[in-house]
């Protein structure tokens, strides 16, 4: 049986982040992707120039109607935008516990706008991370949870990763891909113990929407039943691919897009 798998985030027009970026990894992964949009964003490679976000109360009502009618094997939560938001999606969650729930602390665009109202992060924390099976912050993204500053080794990376924990998650994957070195090192931590996941650097401006991309990959391969561990392997070696696949597309003239669909598009 195919999975189905709810993406709940903020939509790119441009096409290599958000929903749009989300849709394409779960047709990528195999899986039956849905999506709840949260916020309307003018944005192209270059940067974002607006935000729109959507009413509460209409976010909660799509994600109400999905779950009235529709089987979901997994969840991952993007762009929230601001904290009623992030209220009204814990609250539309939490009838559906039991269910895997990839949180992708969505806080700052490639070309440095903020996607995330300074005075949500308190509400993020404490409505939406005790929801998530699988937290996945970058390193500037871990550094604003925490309220502290940016870990610059793989030793902070670890420490930050345990204080996440325990706010509530059930594992955090904390990505190394904003370190200064060759490789790029993603540690995941949950009770069963710790884990780093490595990879080459690929030297490439297309990383337009690498976040949302591996979140939603990892959300796939939970919903079809796979450890934290286990999605977090498939899903960083299908990031790295896409990744490496980028020059394939010819998306703009800033970060372009990754290759979602690099194993299965002949070029």
């Amino acid at each position: 049986m195919i999975a189905n798998v709810l993406s709940i985030a903020g939509s790119d027009p441009s096409g290599g982040a958000g929903i749009q970026a989300d849709l394409k990894a779960f047709s990528a992964r195999g899986v039956y992707g849905m999506a709840v949009i949260t916020a309307l964003t003018a944005q192209n490679t270059q940067g974002v120039s607006a935000v729109h976000p959507v009413p509460p109360d209409f976010v909660a009502e799509q994600i109400r109607m999905v779950f009235a009618d529709v089987r979901v094997d997994a969840v991952k939560i993007g762009m929230i935008a601001n904290a009623d938001i992030a209220e009204a999606v814990a609250a539309a969650l939490s009838p559906h516990r039991g269910i895997p729930v990839v949180l992708d602390p969505v806080m700052i665009a490639k070309g440095g706008a903020a996607l995330l109202d300074r005075h949500a992060v308190a509400a993020l924390n404490g409505a939406l991370l005790p929801l998530a099976t699988l937290l996945t912050p970058n390193l500037p993204e871990a550094a604003a949870l925490l309220g502290r500053a940016e870990a610059q080794n793989r030793a902070e990376m670890e420490e930050q990763a345990r204080a996440l924990l325990a706010l509530g998650p059930a594992a955090v994957l904390v990505k190394g891909g904003h370190l200064a070195a060759q490789d790029s090192p993603d540690v995941l931590i949950s009770a069963e113990g710790t884990s780093w996941l490595e990879a080459a650097r690929v030297e490439t401006r297309n990383t337009h929407g690498t976040g949302c991309t591996l979140s939603s990959a990892l959300a796939a391969e939970l919903a079809k039943g796979r450890s934290p561990l286990e999605a977090a392997q498939v899903a960083k070696a299908y990031l790295a691919g896409a990744i490496a696949a980028s020059g394939q597309v010819s998306v703009g003239s800033g970060h372009g897009p990754v290759h979602h669909f690099h194993e299965v598009w002949q070029g």
